[in-house]
């Protein structure tokens, strides 16, 4: 008997149809000589601190640091989770050969090594790998499966990334709580959670250090057109008044007009974190949410895998693609058809052009990029419409043309100040009519909303304004001005802007392509981010204003107590991050990683029991977040 195992119940479910698996059992579905049985994602974990010793059950600073001597995992003490197992276990045991159908990436692999552990299964093993539930999927991925040792690289990572969250997260907790809690507070440190912390904090305290101080900017009107003069800021109001007093009275001159045509590629297809960046940006959503509404296409089968850290496709999904535009093409929405008016200018997605941007085996390891499978959406709710609408449009744009455009810069001389405009005239529209619609919504909401992205999106569309046609050596009169500005601090981070820190450890690139190759020292994986912000609310640590993330009180004064820069510092648990990739592509050694951290837990303990200051990190209470939030909505003096 094969025994096939899936993470959840309704994965089963789809993959039992395939099989021809119809029978329903107690906790497992039977036929055609399978037997399909599931879990409830984790159903084990690592021991806890006092399974491997009664003195570690009680909170002392004198018994840490804790490293077991070997680490050993248990089953989660719940009496569904005991009963379910029980099934498997039985299963596994009279089983001739097993299937891992769990989720295909790190975590799918460890949840199910570790039942299967549990089990104590001796017989071979199998590997499902699909990036997509649809039947043909599943039957191709049955097709061919793989050797559970092919995996092992990938499982030996997960387990050094349990090992790993669990000594620097049980022991620097203890640690902290014990040191600096009051009573009754748990200060919760993590490997991932405290750099994170650090990002909010550090920009937080800039914001709160900063001071205001006025410039000056030098401009003038001529033909309805605002020059700026390239002098740049005058930090003096007389600096500026001087330069306003020697062109006040003579002609602007037309020194230059220079005009340079330019391509502008699609955007890349969705990650998990660029879609979630979009979603917080467009409608709002957290983190979180947009990975459950994700994950929800996926199980409903209408898209790919989405834990997934790649904006490429591999080259054998190329032959696909017309039939997944050919689905998005029958879809309908209320009795509208949202896409087709979209897919027929690409030959109804017969003739596709392929481009190294969008498929690249070199960029894509075990999935590749998120991306609609074709199959009809059934029964969607508004938000899942919306995450959708985002995956299908993004995938339609990577076929068609660059957008086209001319640049033009004018150059202007009133005596001896030189000013410069810009503007940008779209010449073919190319991918961008996939948007056209949404980039007209998005107007019209910018010009009724309040949003700190307001002055982003007027920057835009002063960039992609057109100039009146200007001729070198023309002038006339002008209308100059000088206007007083005052400098304005960083801004918030929000979920969005957060996730991208995340992604490139704490630095803000803004270039697609140098922001792909620095994912590799992101702190966290792409699935874990939305979780570890969630964390960060649960704890107290930071809350929401609108859209911006605020530390509070117990937040600061917890990263103002950690010294040690393996807790807090960005780059460092990035560089862990690297090695936990580097063991899943069999560049790095396991032992060595945890070793490491152990020396490094161990040091940290040294220290923090050195410091006799005695200080208290500050309670955040319910009443407290309530506090804040009502003064928020307070009108600000002036």
């Amino acid at each position: 008997m094969i025994v096939c195992i899936a993470e959840k119940p309704s994965v089963a479910r789809d993959i039992a149809n395939v099989l021809g698996a119809t029978t329903q059992r107690q906790g497992y579905i039977e036929g055609n000589g399978y037997q399909v049985t599931w879990t409830f994602g984790h159903l084990c974990t690592l021991k806890e601190p006092h399974d491997y010793t009664p003195l570690w059950k009680q909170w002392r600073l004198e018994e840490l640091p804790m490293i077991p001597q070997r680490f050993g995992i248990k089953l989660i003490d719940n009496d569904g989770i005991k009963k379910q197992f029980a099934v498997i276990e039985k299963l596994m045991q009279n089983a001739d050969t097993i299937v891992n159908c769990g989720d295909a990436g790190q975590e799918g692999e460890l949840i199910q090594r570790w039942v299967m552990q549990k089990a104590q299964a001796k017989c071979p093993v199998k590997r499902l790998w699909i990036s997509s539930l649809t039947e043909a999927a599943i039957r191709e991925g049955f097709n061919s499966l793989k050797d559970q040792k092919d995996y092992e690289s990938l499982y030996m990572a997960g387990v050094s990334r349990a090992i790993g969250d669990w000594l620097l997260g049980m022991n620097a907790t203890r640690l902290y709580t014990l040191k600096y809690g009051q009573v009754g507070q748990v200060l919760s440190i993590g490997r991932v959670q405290t750099p994170t912390l650090a990002l909010i904090v550090n920009r937080q305290k800039e914001i709160d250090n900063f001071v205001s101080t006025p410039y000056w900017v030098l401009a003038t009107s001529y033909r309805d057109t605002v020059f700026t003069a390239t002098t740049g800021k005058y930090l003096s109001k007389e600096e500026g008044e001087q330069a306003f007093s020697l062109i006040k009275d003579k002609p602007f001159e037309v020194t230059s007009v220079q005009k340079k045509n330019g391509t502008e590629a699609p955007p890349q297809l969705y990650d998990l974190t660029s879609l979630q960046v979009d979603c917080n940006k467009k409608f709002g959503l957290s983190a979180e949410t947009t990975l459950n509404i994700i994950q929800s296409l996926y199980e409903k089968k209408i898209t790919t895998y989405p834990r997934v850290d790649t904006q490429y496709l591999s080259e054998d999904i190329y032959k696909e693609c017309p039939a997944k535009m050919n689905g998005l093409f029958k879809i309908k929405f209320a009795g509208q058809a949202p896409y087709a008016e979209l897919i027929r200018p690409l030959g109804g997605g017969k003739q596709l052009r392929k481009s190294k941007k969008v498929f690249d085996d070199s960029k894509v390891t075990d999935h590749h990029a998120i991306i609609p499978t074709g199959e009809p959406p059934k029964t969607l709710s508004d938000l899942e419409k919306k995450v959708f609408d985002l995956v299908a449009r993004r995938f339609i744009a990577v076929f068609y043309p660059d957008c086209k455009f001319a640049t033009t810069t004018v150059m202007g001389k009133v005596g001896d100040i030189d000013f410069k405009v810009s503007g940008k005239q779209i010449l073919e529209p190319g991918w961008r009519v996939v948007y056209a619609k949404q980039e007209q919504q998005n107007e019209s909401s910018t010009k009724n909303s309040d949003n700190s992205e307001n002055s982003e999106s007027s920057d835009k569309s002063d960039e992609e304004r057109t100039l009146p046609a200007f001729q070198k050596g023309e002038s006339g009169p002008h209308v100059p001005t000088l206007t007083e500005k005052w400098t304005t601090p960083p801004k918030h981070f929000t979920e969005a802007t957060l996730l991208r820190a995340m992604e490139t450890a704490g630095k803000f690139v803004e270039d697609e392509e140098l922001r792909a190759a620095m994912k590799e020292n992101g702190i966290g994986r792409p699935s874990s981010r939305a979780g570890i912000i969630e964390t960060l609310f649960k704890r107290r640590y930071i809350r929401r204003e609108r859209k911006n993330l605020i530390a509070t009180q117990t937040g600061i004064e917890l990263i103002d107590i950690i010294k040690e820069d393996l807790l807090k510092s960005c780059e460092l648990t990035g560089i862990w991050e690297k090695r936990l990739r580097d063991i899943e592509r069999h560049n790095g050694d396991a032992a060595e990683f945890i070793n490491g951290l152990k020396q490094q837990i161990t040091q940290i303990v040294t220290e923090v029991r050195n410091d006799y200051s005695n200080r208290r990190v500050a309670l955040t209470s319910d009443s407290d977040l309530k506090k804040k939030k009502t003064k928020a909505k307070e009108p600000q003096a002036q």
